[in-house]
Protein backbone atom coordinates (compact mmCIF):
# COMPACT_ATOMS: atom_id res chain seq x y z
CA UNK A 1 0.00 0.00 0.00
CA UNK A 2 1.19 3.76 -0.36
CA UNK A 3 0.60 6.90 0.72
CA UNK A 4 -0.23 9.79 -0.89
CA UNK A 5 3.94 11.01 -1.04
CA UNK A 6 4.04 7.68 -3.21
CA UNK A 7 6.64 6.13 -0.15
CA UNK A 8 5.34 2.90 0.17
CA UNK A 9 4.37 1.79 3.77
CA UNK A 10 5.09 -1.78 5.82
CA UNK A 11 2.27 -3.95 4.80
CA UNK A 12 0.66 -5.59 7.73
CA UNK A 13 1.43 -9.47 7.43
CA UNK A 14 -0.63 -12.22 7.14
CA UNK A 15 -0.16 -15.74 9.40
CA UNK A 16 0.75 -14.31 12.86
CA UNK A 17 -0.91 -14.45 16.32
CA UNK A 18 -0.26 -12.38 19.35
CA UNK A 19 0.70 -14.72 22.60
CA UNK A 20 -0.33 -13.60 25.45
CA UNK A 21 3.65 -12.70 26.51
CA UNK A 22 3.02 -10.26 24.04
CA UNK A 23 5.02 -11.31 21.44
CA UNK A 24 4.22 -11.93 17.81
CA UNK A 25 4.07 -15.70 16.61
CA UNK A 26 5.04 -16.40 12.94
CA UNK A 27 3.23 -18.96 11.32
CA UNK A 28 4.06 -18.30 7.86
CA UNK A 29 7.52 -20.87 7.85
CA UNK A 30 8.06 -24.02 9.99
CA UNK A 31 10.37 -21.52 11.97
CA UNK A 32 7.48 -20.24 13.23
CA UNK A 33 9.55 -17.10 15.05
CA UNK A 34 8.32 -15.99 18.45
CA UNK A 35 9.33 -12.32 17.97
CA UNK A 36 9.47 -9.24 20.49
CA UNK A 37 8.81 -5.76 19.61
CA UNK A 38 10.74 -4.34 17.55
CA UNK A 39 12.36 -7.23 16.86
CA UNK A 40 12.26 -8.97 13.71
CA UNK A 41 12.46 -12.90 12.80
CA UNK A 42 15.05 -15.30 11.15
CA UNK A 43 14.55 -13.72 7.56
CA UNK A 44 15.02 -10.32 8.23
CA UNK A 45 11.96 -8.98 6.69
CA UNK A 46 8.85 -9.91 9.29
CA UNK A 47 8.87 -7.13 11.95
CA UNK A 48 6.93 -6.75 15.13
CA UNK A 49 5.81 -2.95 15.31
CA UNK A 50 3.89 -1.76 17.99
CA UNK A 51 2.30 -5.77 18.67
CA UNK A 52 1.49 -6.38 15.07
CA UNK A 53 3.53 -7.94 12.69
CA UNK A 54 4.80 -6.34 8.97
CA UNK A 55 6.06 -7.68 6.07
CA UNK A 56 8.93 -4.71 5.64
CA UNK A 57 9.93 -6.21 2.64
CA UNK A 58 7.02 -5.90 0.91
CA UNK A 59 7.13 -3.48 -2.43
CA UNK A 60 11.10 -3.25 -1.89
CA UNK A 61 12.70 -5.59 -4.31
CA UNK A 62 16.75 -6.10 -4.30
CA UNK A 63 15.82 -4.86 -8.28
CA UNK A 64 15.09 -6.83 -11.05
CA UNK A 65 16.48 -8.91 -13.93
CA UNK A 66 14.74 -10.47 -17.70
CA UNK A 67 15.99 -14.17 -17.49
CA UNK A 68 15.65 -17.20 -19.30
CA UNK A 69 12.93 -18.82 -17.98
CA UNK A 70 15.99 -22.22 -18.27
CA UNK A 71 17.56 -20.10 -15.95
CA UNK A 72 15.31 -20.81 -13.01
CA UNK A 73 15.91 -23.82 -13.95
CA UNK A 74 12.68 -25.13 -15.86
CA UNK A 75 13.30 -26.88 -18.75
CA UNK A 76 9.01 -27.95 -18.91
CA UNK A 77 6.88 -24.28 -18.44
CA UNK A 78 7.62 -22.24 -21.72
CA UNK A 79 10.94 -23.46 -22.90
CA UNK A 80 12.60 -20.68 -25.26
CA UNK A 81 10.87 -17.94 -23.41
CA UNK A 82 11.89 -14.91 -20.75
CA UNK A 83 11.27 -14.36 -17.24
CA UNK A 84 11.11 -10.86 -15.26
CA UNK A 85 13.13 -12.40 -12.34
CA UNK A 86 13.47 -10.16 -8.76
CA UNK A 87 13.69 -10.91 -4.92
CA UNK A 88 13.75 -9.02 -1.95
CA UNK A 89 16.39 -8.79 1.08
CA UNK A 90 16.38 -11.60 3.23
CA UNK A 91 15.85 -15.91 3.71
CA UNK A 92 13.88 -18.06 6.45
CA UNK A 93 17.05 -20.77 5.52
CA UNK A 94 20.45 -19.87 6.53
CA UNK A 95 22.24 -22.60 4.09
CA UNK A 96 26.46 -21.99 4.64
CA UNK A 97 26.53 -22.68 0.85
CA UNK A 98 24.69 -19.91 -0.33
CA UNK A 99 25.41 -18.62 -3.77
CA UNK A 100 22.64 -15.35 -3.38
CA UNK A 101 23.95 -14.53 0.21
CA UNK A 102 24.48 -11.12 -0.59
CA UNK A 103 21.24 -10.62 -0.62
CA UNK A 104 19.12 -13.80 1.14
CA UNK A 105 21.26 -12.88 4.42
CA UNK A 106 20.75 -8.82 4.16
CA UNK A 107 18.87 -7.18 6.19
CA UNK A 108 15.97 -4.44 4.25
CA UNK A 109 18.11 -1.52 6.13
CA UNK A 110 21.46 -2.93 4.95
CA UNK A 111 20.58 -3.35 1.25
CA UNK A 112 19.71 -0.46 -1.19
CA UNK A 113 16.42 -1.81 -2.93
CA UNK A 114 13.90 -0.03 -5.28
CA UNK A 115 10.42 0.67 -4.71
CA UNK A 116 7.50 -1.21 -6.48
CA UNK A 117 4.19 -1.92 -5.89
CA UNK A 118 2.66 -5.01 -7.61
CA UNK A 119 1.08 -2.90 -10.55
CA UNK A 120 4.71 -1.75 -11.05
CA UNK A 121 5.89 -5.47 -10.92
CA UNK A 122 3.37 -6.25 -14.02
CA UNK A 123 3.52 -2.99 -15.76
CA UNK A 124 7.67 -3.93 -15.80
CA UNK A 125 6.49 -7.52 -17.01
CA UNK A 126 4.31 -6.25 -20.08
CA UNK A 127 7.35 -3.32 -20.85
CA UNK A 128 9.59 -6.18 -21.07
CA UNK A 129 6.92 -8.53 -23.05
CA UNK A 130 8.10 -11.32 -20.59
CA UNK A 131 4.78 -13.70 -20.37
CA UNK A 132 6.51 -15.05 -16.87
CA UNK A 133 7.43 -13.55 -13.20
CA UNK A 134 9.65 -15.37 -11.13
CA UNK A 135 9.80 -14.49 -7.37
CA UNK A 136 13.56 -15.73 -6.89
CA UNK A 137 16.80 -15.10 -5.82
CA UNK A 138 16.18 -15.08 -1.85
CA UNK A 139 12.66 -17.08 -0.71
CA UNK A 140 9.79 -15.55 -2.00
CA UNK A 141 7.70 -17.16 0.83
CA UNK A 142 9.47 -14.43 3.35
CA UNK A 143 7.58 -12.34 0.99
CA UNK A 144 4.25 -14.22 0.74
CA UNK A 145 2.20 -11.21 1.08
CA UNK A 146 4.08 -9.52 -1.97
CA UNK A 147 4.17 -12.83 -3.81
CA UNK A 148 0.36 -12.79 -3.48
CA UNK A 149 -0.78 -9.47 -4.63
CA UNK A 150 1.33 -9.91 -7.58
CA UNK A 151 0.24 -13.03 -8.75
CA UNK A 152 -2.93 -12.22 -8.45
CA UNK A 153 -2.51 -9.47 -10.84
CA UNK A 154 -0.61 -11.20 -13.36
CA UNK A 155 -3.51 -14.06 -13.32
CA UNK A 156 -5.68 -11.06 -14.67
CA UNK A 157 -3.34 -10.31 -16.99
CA UNK A 158 -2.61 -13.63 -18.56
CA UNK A 159 1.22 -13.28 -17.26
CA UNK A 160 2.14 -16.88 -15.56
CA UNK A 161 3.93 -16.37 -11.98
CA UNK A 162 6.91 -19.10 -10.75
CA UNK A 163 8.01 -19.66 -7.09
CA UNK A 164 12.12 -20.67 -7.28
CA UNK A 165 11.90 -21.45 -3.43
CA UNK A 166 12.95 -24.23 -0.81
CA UNK A 167 9.48 -25.41 0.02
CA UNK A 168 9.67 -24.35 3.27
CA UNK A 169 6.25 -22.79 4.20
CA UNK A 170 3.69 -23.78 6.74
CA UNK A 171 1.20 -26.58 5.07
CA UNK A 172 -1.71 -23.40 6.17
CA UNK A 173 0.56 -20.59 5.12
CA UNK A 174 1.14 -22.29 1.39
CA UNK A 175 -2.34 -22.60 0.42
CA UNK A 176 -2.69 -18.66 0.44
CA UNK A 177 0.83 -17.75 -1.21
CA UNK A 178 0.75 -20.66 -4.50
CA UNK A 179 -3.29 -19.36 -4.70
CA UNK A 180 -2.20 -17.86 -7.98
CA UNK A 181 1.03 -19.30 -8.77
CA UNK A 182 1.34 -21.52 -12.05
CA UNK A 183 5.09 -23.08 -11.72
CA UNK A 184 7.85 -23.48 -9.00
CA UNK A 185 10.99 -25.39 -8.90
CA UNK A 186 11.44 -26.52 -5.51
CA UNK A 187 15.39 -27.31 -4.14
CA UNK A 188 15.44 -30.29 -2.82
CA UNK A 189 18.46 -29.72 -0.96
CA UNK A 190 19.79 -32.89 0.08
CA UNK A 191 17.98 -36.05 0.98
CA UNK A 192 19.15 -36.35 4.71
CA UNK A 193 17.85 -34.92 8.10
CA UNK A 194 21.45 -34.09 8.67
CA UNK A 195 22.44 -32.01 6.11
CA UNK A 196 19.01 -29.58 6.50
CA UNK A 197 19.56 -29.71 10.35
CA UNK A 198 23.10 -28.90 10.24
CA UNK A 199 23.93 -26.88 7.12
CA UNK A 200 20.30 -24.83 5.84
CA UNK A 201 18.73 -24.82 9.09
CA UNK A 202 15.69 -26.41 8.33
CA UNK A 203 14.08 -29.86 8.10
CA UNK A 204 13.97 -32.26 5.39
CA UNK A 205 10.32 -33.50 6.05
CA UNK A 206 8.57 -29.92 5.65
CA UNK A 207 10.20 -29.87 2.24
CA UNK A 208 9.12 -33.20 0.97
CA UNK A 209 5.52 -32.55 2.41
CA UNK A 210 5.27 -29.05 0.17
CA UNK A 211 6.43 -31.51 -2.90
CA UNK A 212 3.96 -34.02 -2.38
CA UNK A 213 1.36 -31.40 -1.79
CA UNK A 214 1.99 -29.55 -4.83
CA UNK A 215 2.02 -32.90 -6.70
CA UNK A 216 -1.38 -34.42 -5.28
CA UNK A 217 -3.44 -30.90 -4.77
CA UNK A 218 -2.69 -28.40 -6.95
CA UNK A 219 -2.18 -28.08 -10.41
CA UNK A 220 1.11 -26.00 -10.11
CA UNK A 221 3.60 -27.35 -12.28
CA UNK A 222 7.28 -27.60 -10.73
CA UNK A 223 10.29 -29.17 -11.27
CA UNK A 224 13.23 -30.05 -8.42
CA UNK A 225 16.88 -28.88 -8.06
CA UNK A 226 19.68 -30.63 -6.10
CA UNK A 227 22.83 -28.61 -5.55
CA UNK A 228 25.08 -31.44 -5.27
CA UNK A 229 27.94 -30.44 -3.15
CA UNK A 230 31.32 -32.51 -3.00
CA UNK A 231 31.38 -34.92 0.04
CA UNK A 232 27.73 -33.76 1.78
CA UNK A 233 25.07 -34.58 -0.02
CA UNK A 234 26.55 -36.22 -3.52
CA UNK A 235 26.88 -40.13 -2.32
CA UNK A 236 25.34 -42.37 -4.69
CA UNK A 237 23.14 -43.79 -2.22
CA UNK A 238 21.86 -40.61 -1.03
CA UNK A 239 20.95 -39.97 -4.68
CA UNK A 240 19.03 -43.24 -4.96
CA UNK A 241 17.48 -42.76 -2.04
CA UNK A 242 16.04 -39.58 -3.10
CA UNK A 243 15.35 -40.82 -6.88
CA UNK A 244 13.37 -43.77 -5.09
CA UNK A 245 11.47 -41.16 -3.07
CA UNK A 246 10.64 -39.36 -6.01
CA UNK A 247 9.53 -41.92 -8.01
CA UNK A 248 7.01 -43.27 -4.92
CA UNK A 249 5.61 -40.02 -4.26
CA UNK A 250 5.75 -37.48 -7.26
CA UNK A 251 5.94 -40.00 -10.18
CA UNK A 252 8.36 -40.11 -13.09
CA UNK A 253 6.96 -37.62 -14.86
CA UNK A 254 8.82 -34.69 -12.63
CA UNK A 255 12.03 -33.20 -13.87
CA UNK A 256 14.90 -33.26 -11.71
CA UNK A 257 17.86 -30.83 -12.20
CA UNK A 258 21.31 -32.02 -10.71
CA UNK A 259 23.79 -28.44 -10.63
CA UNK A 260 27.17 -27.78 -9.67
CA UNK A 261 28.33 -26.19 -6.55
CA UNK A 262 30.63 -23.99 -6.60
CA UNK A 263 32.59 -22.48 -3.01
CA UNK A 264 30.80 -19.37 -1.86
CA UNK A 265 29.15 -18.19 1.69
CA UNK A 266 30.29 -19.90 4.51
CA UNK A 267 31.73 -22.80 2.03
CA UNK A 268 34.91 -21.57 0.51
CA UNK A 269 36.72 -24.74 1.72
CA UNK A 270 34.92 -26.94 -0.50
CA UNK A 271 35.81 -27.90 -4.42
CA UNK A 272 33.51 -26.74 -7.36
CA UNK A 273 31.27 -30.08 -8.02
CA UNK A 274 32.57 -32.38 -10.66
CA UNK A 275 30.87 -32.78 -14.20
CA UNK A 276 31.72 -36.38 -12.84
CA UNK A 277 29.27 -36.39 -10.24
CA UNK A 278 26.62 -34.88 -12.01
CA UNK A 279 26.54 -37.28 -14.83
CA UNK A 280 26.85 -40.44 -12.15
CA UNK A 281 23.06 -38.13 -10.40
CA UNK A 282 21.31 -37.86 -14.13
CA UNK A 283 22.34 -41.45 -14.56
CA UNK A 284 21.01 -43.03 -11.50
CA UNK A 285 18.08 -40.98 -12.16
CA UNK A 286 17.41 -41.89 -15.48
CA UNK A 287 18.40 -45.88 -14.24
CA UNK A 288 15.37 -45.32 -11.62
CA UNK A 289 13.58 -44.46 -14.26
CA UNK A 290 12.56 -41.02 -13.78
CA UNK A 291 11.99 -39.89 -17.46
CA UNK A 292 13.84 -36.24 -17.45
CA UNK A 293 16.72 -35.59 -15.86
CA UNK A 294 19.18 -33.02 -16.62
CA UNK A 295 22.53 -30.95 -14.95
CA UNK A 296 23.16 -27.88 -14.84
CA UNK A 297 25.98 -24.56 -14.36
CA UNK A 298 27.83 -26.49 -16.58
CA UNK A 299 27.70 -26.76 -20.48
CA UNK A 300 26.83 -30.28 -20.87
CA UNK A 301 24.48 -30.73 -24.24
CA UNK A 302 23.07 -34.33 -23.64
CA UNK A 303 22.58 -33.23 -20.18
CA UNK A 304 20.63 -30.49 -20.73
CA UNK A 305 18.52 -31.78 -23.51
CA UNK A 306 15.16 -32.89 -23.55
CA UNK A 307 14.37 -36.30 -24.77
CA UNK A 308 11.32 -38.24 -26.12
CA UNK A 309 10.33 -40.68 -23.28
CA UNK A 310 9.61 -42.77 -26.05
CA UNK A 311 11.32 -42.86 -29.48
CA UNK A 312 14.70 -41.18 -27.27
CA UNK A 313 14.62 -38.33 -30.20
CA UNK A 314 16.38 -34.90 -28.81
CA UNK A 315 13.03 -32.35 -28.76
CA UNK A 316 14.64 -29.55 -27.13
CA UNK A 317 18.16 -28.92 -27.62
CA UNK A 318 19.65 -26.64 -25.24
CA UNK A 319 23.34 -25.72 -24.21
CA UNK A 320 23.19 -24.27 -20.75
CA UNK A 321 20.94 -21.84 -20.21
CA UNK A 322 20.25 -21.30 -24.04
CA UNK A 323 17.71 -23.15 -25.94
CA UNK A 324 19.07 -24.00 -29.79
CA UNK A 325 16.35 -25.84 -31.14
CA UNK A 326 12.52 -27.05 -30.13
CA UNK A 327 11.07 -29.84 -32.02
CA UNK A 328 7.91 -30.30 -30.36
CA UNK A 329 4.12 -30.23 -32.08
CA UNK A 330 1.45 -29.06 -29.87
CA UNK A 331 3.50 -30.66 -26.40
CA UNK A 332 4.10 -33.69 -28.60
CA UNK A 333 6.87 -35.52 -29.89
CA UNK A 334 7.37 -34.25 -33.62
CA UNK A 335 8.21 -37.75 -34.58
CA UNK A 336 6.61 -40.54 -32.62
CA UNK A 337 3.80 -38.09 -31.29
CA UNK A 338 4.33 -39.08 -27.61
CA UNK A 339 2.82 -36.17 -25.28
CA UNK A 340 5.84 -34.42 -23.00
CA UNK A 341 5.00 -33.43 -19.67
CA UNK A 342 5.31 -29.61 -18.74
CA UNK A 343 3.58 -26.59 -20.33
CA UNK A 344 4.21 -25.57 -23.86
Amino acid sequence: MENPGGILKNKEALWWELKDNGKILCTLCPRYCTIGEGQKGFCFIRENINGKLYSIGYGRPTGFAVDPIEKKPLSHFYPGTDILSFGTAGCNLGCKFCQNWTTSKSKYDDLRSVEASPDDVIKIAKKYKTPSIAFTYNDPTIFGEYVIDISKLAREEGINSVMVTAGYIDKEARKDVYKYIDAANVDLKAFTEQFYHKITFSHLDDVLNTLYWLKHETDIWFEITTLLIPDENDSPEEIQQMCDWILENLGDQVPIHFTAFHPDFKMLDKTRTPTSTLNMARNIALNSGIKYVYVGNIHNLEGQTTYCQNCKEPLIIRDWHSVIDIKLKDGKCWKCNTKIAGRF
